[in-house]
């Protein structure tokens, strides 16, 4: 049986935890930041967890992560 391919704008967004769940990056924090208040820049550089819902789907697209 042939390999899977990976999806690469996926494996760009996610990346796997040691237990197994994806993580990703708030959007809107690389640009336009002046508008935005010290509180609000600080939540989006963290990461955040895919929603159960969405953690298979998404898994799909990245096999080998």
């Amino acid at each position: 049986m042939p390999k899977m391919k990976t999806k690469q704008s996926a494996a760009k967004r996610f990346k796997k935890t040691a237990t197994g769940k994806l993580k990703y990056a708030h959007m809107g924090g690389s640009h336009i930041l002046t508008g935005k208040s010290r509180k609000q820049k600080r939540r989006l550089g963290s990461k955040n967890i895919v929603a159960a819902s969405d953690q298979k789907r998404i898994a799909s697209t990245i096999p080998y992560a």
